[in-house]
């Protein structure tokens, strides 16, 4: 898939792509937009629950040369998983549930390779928030050598909120952070668990990790002091899988 496949633009083009359910990734519109099309737009953002940014029309031409009334919209190239649904039915099949939450990663190539070890290591789901995070685009499955088309990719308003919502499914939540004092291999993840891990820069958001039920670091011997996110995350998704095996 190229890049400009997932992206459209116009405002009834857009009105049409939510009409039919597409799920839009990130939704562009023009400061002061006004008109009886752009108010059913805006209607159709509010009951959908999308996520959308007021921009200047200068990055709206900047993104497509094309006639764009005022509104751009990336359709992303998968159909994004209700938490909810995915969590019961995940508990519902016996299994142990193993959860993926990525709080803020930007990187779309960090992105796909974690969703590339968390097939491989059969997580159950991956879990992003709406805005803020790298999206589901060319690179993403590119790094990802397709992974993104087997595994569940939850999108929710906020991360503490899932947080909240698998902890009350018996699900404990453990942040992989340097500010821990256990390791990982100190940590039981025989036990229904989702595994949290931070941006590439800051890290686990601090109102985030106060609600984590543990905390668990990879130990460092050299001089850098951490690792790649996404190397780290298969360390985390691999010790997990050794214990259960």
């Amino acid at each position: 898939m190229k890049k400009e496949e997932s992206l459209i633009f116009g405002i009834r083009a857009i009105i049409e792509a939510i009409t039919a359910n597409k799920s839009i990734d990130k939704l562009f519109i023009q400061k002061g937009l006004q008109g009886d099309l752009s108010k059913e737009l805006m209607g159709l953002v509010k009951k959908h629950n999308i996520t959308f940014t007021y921009v200047p029309i200068e990055k709206l031409n900047r993104l497509t040369r094309n006639n764009h009334q005022g509104a751009v919209a990336h359709i992303s190239p998968i159909d994004f998983y209700d938490l909810e649904n995915l969590v019961i039915n995940v508990i519902e099949s016996g299994k142990t549930p193993l959860f993926l939450i990525l709080d803020q990663l930007s990187d779309v190539r960090n992105f796909g390779a974690i969703i590339r070890t968390a097939e491989c290591t059969g997580v159950d789901g991956i879990i992003i928030q709406k805005k803020g995070g790298a999206p589901v685009n060319a690179d993403t499955i590119k790094t990802s050598a397709g992974a993104v088309f087997k595994i569940p990719i939850c999108k929710v308003d906020h991360i503490k909120d899932a947080m909240f919502y698998l902890q009350g499914s018996g699900i404990q939540v453990v942040a992989a952070t340097e500010k821990a004092n256990s390791t990982i291999y100190d940590t039981n993840l025989t036990i229904p668990s989702a595994i949290i891990m931070g941006s590439e820069g800051k890290g686990i958001s601090p109102s985030v990790l106060k609600l984590v039920d543990q905390s668990a670091k990879l130990p460092i011997h050299g001089d850098i002091a951490s690792l790649n996110v996404s190397v780290a995350c298969g360390v985390m998704l691999y010790e997990a899988i050794r214990q259960r095996l």
